[in-house]
């Protein structure tokens, strides 16, 4: 009877909706989480690599730091500055933090698992898009617009150069960028996520194909999430925070949530388009694998953080334009010339 019952097409059909929704709602709450571990694990490191503690004094060796942190936000008085545009001073955070989610929409996380009971095999992606890497680079270009809101909305001279800067900082870093991921679909011949990982099995990397891709990604990735050396537009030593200077309270929170899970996202791009996906010795599960290589990605951009100095502002772009781009179209080139 029940095997009668889930093979009515009807009931087919509700349970791939159910099963949609429910990937959705995981992804959406684990995104939305990251930050907490994140902020702590970021304090960590940069305290053993400054030969220091780091959190320590709430709870066992801080790790209730980013919980106080989160409460401390939530309670602190929202202020809008004088003379701001209150609309748009509000939506900005929104507008910066709901790309940075929508991104995960195509982000394939694994293979196939069968679900018990019931017999069914769920992909572990909510969509196997065709074009899915030009949708992550498209949706991911929309933060910038959030961002550039947010400091002119401000009424501050600080918070309107810090958006210029990061306007101007991640049009110049998103043609080298995009042009780096050129090379890999040359090689797969797919704009399918889902295929690009597929095509990297049993250890055929892109990383050993695409070398100087890797290199341009990596750095403009850095640059695209405005993480240190590329951090000019909330550069506090010139601009005293930059875009979010005058924001407080849970909107700040919207902000820093938006780099976090930006880091997040430009680590599984890399995984996924050089490092081959969950592809790995078969005595872990592959979502193990893909984890583990996130992981050691983020734990090297923020390693980076505190590694480098930031760069002066003419220097970003002199990399940006004179140096990267070239180099990007220098790459589609070669590759060209060796799949031909």
């Amino acid at each position: 009877m029940f095997e009668l019952f889930i093979s009515n097409p009807l009931v087919l059909m509700m349970i791939e909706v159910l099963v949609i929704c429910i990937k959705v709602v995981v992804v959406t709450l684990v995104v939305f989480s990251l930050p907490l571990p994140l902020t702590y694990i970021e304090r960590k490191v940069a305290g053993h690599i400054q030969v220091r503690l780091g959190p320590y004094r709430v709870g066992p060796h801080g790790i209730l730091q980013p919980l106080a942190d989160m409460i401390k936000l939530i309670f602190k008085e929202d202020i809008i500055p004088y003379k701001a545009d209150p609309w748009l001073f509000k939506i900005a955070p929104i507008i910066a933090m709901v790309p940075a989610f929508a991104v995960f929409a195509t982000i394939p996380f694994g293979e196939k698992v069968t679900i018990p009971f019931i017999d069914k095999e769920v992909t572990l992606y909510i969509s196997d898009m065709d074009t899915g890497i030009l949708y992550v680079l498209a949706i991911a270009g929309l933060s910038v617009y959030g961002i550039i809101l947010g400091g002119w909305a401000s009424n501050s001279k600080y918070a309107l150069l810090g958006g210029l800067r990061s306007s101007a900082q991640m049009i110049s870093y998103e043609l080298a960028l995009s042009f780096a991921c050129i090379g890999v679909v040359m090689v797969v011949n797919s704009l399918s996520l889902v295929d690009i990982v597929r095509a990297q099995s049993g250890w055929h990397w892109n990383i050993l194909y695409q070398p100087l891709g890797f290199v341009i990604f990596a750095i403009a990735g850095l640059a695209e999430i405005n993480r240190i050396p590329f951090d000019l537009p909330e550069d506090e030593g010139t601009l005293g925070a930059g875009y979010h200077a005058e924001y407080s309270s849970m909107r700040f929170a919207f902000f820093m949530l938006t780099e976090y899970v930006a880091m997040v996202s430009m680590s599984v791009l890399m995984v996924i388009l050089f490092f081959g996906g969950w592809d790995g010795p078969g005595f872990l599960p592959g979502i193990v694998w893909f984890l583990i290589k996130v992981a050691f990605i983020i734990y090297v951009i923020i390693w980076t953080r505190f590694t480098y100095p930031r760069y002066r502002y003419d220097q970003l772009m002199t990399i940006g334009w004179k140096i990267l781009l070239p180099l990007s179209l220098l790459n589609i080139l070669i590759t060209g010339l060796v799949v031909i």
